[in-house]
């Protein structure tokens, strides 16, 4: 009898890729593969078929050699093992295996191995100087370091881990459900392939042992808030030899008792008495370098800003340098003296009229507007 076209009995076009190959081929084994059609024996040589098919057109040389003679190319070759069909499929687990194992945390050579170490975050207090000017900082962390008397190994020196009995050293195991396979890791080994029958009496077999790190740490100038600085390599060790983790500083800049920062700005208020404010005066204003000279011209309002240009932050990121912008607030005068009362109160004399307070003048017109209307 004439054999079917390869392609045919899979459902697909000669110009297939390998992956829609190969699911085509699983969804036409899992049609006819005799477990699930114990009292057809045309589904057995419909699978058979399948099997045969695939394991030709899954191999790039098989395939040409198809697709130029037709069954004569290939006669001989298909069903001998080693591809994909044949022996390598009879087990109807076998061709969803990998599948089943995917989904529930197995697939084949999952096998457990060395694994990174965990992320650390440390949380650092910075004073807004340090933040600016940039610091050295030592810093104390707790955490799991490789174990110096096994090597990270956990078995003790002299000895080393056993291939695991349970799954072959492959970490993973295979559970049998009617035609279905699923894979688990190794409930023995727990995915590593392989058991400490004589651990480290340091480490009790685990690899890693707790230690507080000393660690020093170089903060550029211009950090604020939310600024992480990485050191690689310095959480904790990995797992059966496995690479270490990073160690993330969190900076957090303490509130300062004078200055407020915006970005590369500096903020800061600075109270004045009212006669500086009235007939102007200079003013010793802090930044961050040390004292500077403020020049307040007269007839300065309550909120007045001046800016003294470069006195702020050099952002970490880059750009220019900041600002200090200094909010000028006037003081009322407090604890005044019966003499004092009475020379403010000969002072509010003359101060008849809207001319010397030009803001209470307008603001008073606006309320007698409001009422009017």
């Amino acid at each position: 009898m004439a054999k079917r076209d390869y392609y045919e009995i899979l459902g697909v076009q000669k110009d297939v890729d390998a992956a829609e190959l190969k699911k085509a081929y699983r969804r036409v084994a899992m049609k006819f593969h005799p477990d699930r059609n114990p009292d057809d024996p045309k589904a057995e040589e419909k699978f058979k078929e399948a099997n045969e098919a695939y394991e030709v057109l899954s191999d790039e040389n098989k395939r040409a050699a198809y697709d130029r003679f037709g069954h004569a190319g290939v006669d001989g070759q298909a069903g001998m093992g080693g591809g994909a069909g044949g022996a390598g499929f009879g087990n109807f687990s076998d061709i969803f295996g990998d599948v089943f194992g995917d989904i529930f945390g197995g697939g084949r050579g999952g096998r457990g191995g060395p694994s990174r170490g965990s992320d650390l975050r440390y949380n650092l207090e910075l004073s807004l100087e340090d933040a600016v000017k940039g610091t050295s900082v030592q810093i104390k962390v707790p955490t799991l370091v490789s174990c110096k008397t096994c090597d990270g190994s956990g078995a003790k020196p002299g000895s080393k881990p056993v291939t695991c009995t349970t799954c072959g050293g492959h970490g993973q195991v295979r559970m049998q459900q009617g035609f279905f396979s699923v894979q688990q890791t190794c409930p023995s080994c727990r995915g590593r392939g392989t058991i400490i029958s004589d651990p480290c009496k340091s480490c009790n077999g685990q690899g890693r042992t707790e230690e507080t790190k000393t660690l020093q740490v170089k903060v550029p100038a211009g950090v604020d808030t939310g600024d992480r600085i990485r050191l690689s390599g310095e959480g904790e060790a990995g797992a059966d030899g496995g690479p270490s983790g990073d160690l993330y500083v969190q900076v957090h800049v303490r509130e300062h008792n004078i200055f407020k920062r915006d970005g590369a700005d500096l903020y800061c208020e600075v109270p004045i008495d009212f006669v500086d404010a009235a007939l102007g005066g200079e003013l010793e204003v802090p930044t961050l370098d040390g004292r500077v000279k403020l020049k307040v011209p007269a007839e300065t309002q309550t909120g007045k800003l001046f800016k003294l240009r470069g006195k702020g932050v050099t952002p970490v990121r880059g750009g220019g340098v900041g600002d200090l912008l200094c909010r000028v607030v006037v003081e009322t005068p407090v604890n005044l003296t019966s003499k004092q009362k009475e020379l403010l109160k000969e002072f509010q004399a003359t101060m008849k009229g809207g001319k010397y307070s030009p803001k209470q003048s307008s603001w008073f017109d606006g309320v007698k507007k409001f009422f009017n209307e």
